[in-house]
């Protein structure tokens, strides 16, 4: 699988809130905005799991019908890689 522009700046934007939340720590800010954040980087982190597996599946979903086999199963592997990431 290619890895687009797009999931790569998220990633990338995950990475400067985890280092933003490291100082806050170190400044010792009050647990509840590191708390907030925290869950700001598992969300987004969270929606890019899902981009990266809508994409893949999409493209898997194309080059299965072209070949004339049944999606079901690339579509079930999909929901199950979504869920155990939870």
């Amino acid at each position: 699988m290619q890895y687009d522009d797009d999931m790569k700046r998220r990633l990338r934007r995950v990475e400067g809130q985890v280092r933003g939340i490291l100082k806050m720590m170190e400044e010792e800010k009050n647990c509840k905005d590191v708390v907030s954040q925290l869950s700001a980087v598992r969300s987004a982190v969270d929606k890019t799991m899902a981009h990266i597996v809508a994409v893949n599946l999409e493209k898997c979903i194309v080059e299965e019908r072209e070949a004339g086999k049944d999606t079901g199963k690339l579509v079930q592997e999909a929901v199950e890689l979504l869920i155990k990431s939870r």
